[in-house]
């Protein structure tokens, strides 16, 4: 994964104050059941700080990936214990969304600052 990091990134799509903000996901981060989140644009840089309910969280890495390429392991870090049930999920959010395995979408991984 860390070669996919040294690569010139294209300029942010969004900015990170928008990267979680489902009142369920954020839930998630704060209980440390979600520490990666996809978008289908770029929303942030590595080493930016996203805060939540006053906590930091700093993004370690931001890749692009398939919906082909994802697997239960990767959804777990999503919150999620299958790639089915990642998948109804944001079916259910992204209504006349199509799930097409080529479709690209862009990975930003991160970890709770320590106080």
């Amino acid at each position: 994964m860390s070669e996919k990091n040294v690569q010139q990134l294209p300029p942010k799509t969004c900015s990170i104050e928008r990267l979680v903000t489902n009142k369920q996901d954020v839930e998630k981060v704060l209980l440390g059941q979600k520490s990666a989140t996809r978008r289908n644009g770029r929303y942030a840089d590595v080493g930016e700080i996203m805060v939540l309910n006053d906590k930091k969280f700093l993004v370690d890495h931001v890749y692009q990936q398939t919906l082909g390429e994802l697997t239960d392991e990767l959804v777990a870090r999503e919150g999620y214990a299958s790639v089915e049930e990642y998948k109804q999920s944001i079916l259910s959010t992204h209504a006349g969304m199509p799930w097409l395995p080529q479709m690209t979408v862009w990975v930003h991984e991160f970890h709770l600052m320590e106080e």
